[in-house]
């Protein structure tokens, strides 16, 4: 059983929740009356765009910001009077925040030596920490002697040293390159099942939400529109922002869904779930079909993502695996008309048009 699963039996009151919680700077919502629960023991992650509440919601359960109404619950227990330093939650910043003077094992440790711990625990619990982020001989090292990601572990050890039963992470791997960042992913995944304490994450970046989350929270304008498992947001999207944000998908509205579907109501359909054959093809019951003409094509190496022109000025996005094509195959596809179809199981009917 994973580690999580075993925290969430061992204590069944969520880490976080958020009741009716707002948060307005004069006239802007920047947190507009979100209710939500984090399971204990979960990597729970924030997606949205900048400016769509996701790091506001995180200062809030940091005790860095103040709701303006609602309440805010750490383990049961209403937090909302209290201050960030009493709170069980330390914080990982995109910025690392390391202190330059310092040795990283004086880092990892300077919370520990606040709290007036004795030096051999200290000791301890220093090298414990950064042997849970591979680091083990770089506690006599400075900060300008590492690179960017073993600074951002050593940050994540700082704030693991401290043992704290949520930790909240803001952007951590923004900056990263992408091979790195890809490799970070995977491995603060592993630190939070090894560790099973509440991983709570912000991003802009899908790919990092559904890499790494148990669930996702997708953030839009103040307001959460949807929450649910990695697959559950990307393949059942509830909403148009969910469908256009999490991934790529096409909106089919209007008169091409009426035709499709017998219903006006805007629905998604992912580009990869469309197949692309010839004009004409015989199509099977429980399969939609509609022609039209490949106006672009963008070649990206393992794939290629065509853009078809459909009937009444519409466009329709799809991803096909390069198999057996090379480059000038696909590219010499533009202009050629084409049969787009996909099962009507993969159509997601939206919420809002």
């Amino acid at each position: 059983m994973p580690q999580n699963e075993m925290s969430n039996i061992s204590n069944p009151l969520p880490a976080v929740r958020f009741e009716n919680v707002s948060r307005h700077f004069d006239q802007v919502r920047a947190v507009d009356n979100v209710s939500l629960e984090i399971r204990d023991g979960e990597f729970f992650s924030m997606l949205g765009p900048s400016g769509s509440g996701k790091t506001t919601c995180l200062r809030l359960i940091a005790g860095f910001e103040q709701p303006t109404s609602g309440k805010i619950f750490l383990h049961g227990a209403e937090v909302g009077e209290l201050p960030p330093y009493e709170r069980d939650v330390n914080t990982v910043f995109q910025d690392y925040a390391l202190f330059p003077h310092m040795t990283v094992a004086e880092n990892v440790g300077y919370g520990l030596m606040i709290r007036q711990v004795p030096g051999a625990e200290r000791n301890e619990r220093v090298n414990q920490a950064l042997e849970l982020v591979r680091l083990p001989q770089m506690g006599q090292r400075k900060p300008s002697q590492l690179s960017g990601g073993q600074r951002q572990r050593i940050a994540l050890a700082r704030a693991l040293v401290n043992r704290p039963r949520v930790l909240l992470l803001d952007e951590p791997l923004g900056a990263l390159d992408l091979k790195l960042r890809q490799e970070m992913q995977i491995e603060l995944k592993e630190i939070q099942k090894r560790v099973g304490i509440t991983f709570v994450f912000v991003t802009h970046d899908q790919e990092e939400a559904l890499t790494m989350s148990d669930r996702i929270a997708v953030f839009n304008a103040g307001r959460i529109e949807q929450i649910g498992t990695p697959s559950q947001v990307y393949e059942h999207p509830a909403t148009a922002f969910v469908a256009g944000f999490v991934g790529t998908s096409n909106l089919v509205r209007s008169d091409i869904a009426q035709k499709l579907t017998g219903s006006a109501q805007t629905f998604s359909i992912r580009p990869e779930k469309i197949r692309m054959v010839e004009p004409g093809t015989p199509v099977q019951n429980g399969w939609a079909s509609v022609e039209g003409t490949i106006r672009e094509v963008v070649y990206l190496g393992m794939f290629t993502r065509y853009i078809v022109a459909v009937e009444g000025g519409r466009e329709l996005t799809v991803v096909r695996q390069n198999l057996d094509e090379t480059s000038m195959d696909v590219l010499n596809a533009e202009g050629k008309r084409v049969q787009l179809t996909w099962q009507r199981a993969f159509d997601r009917m939206l919420e809002t048009p």
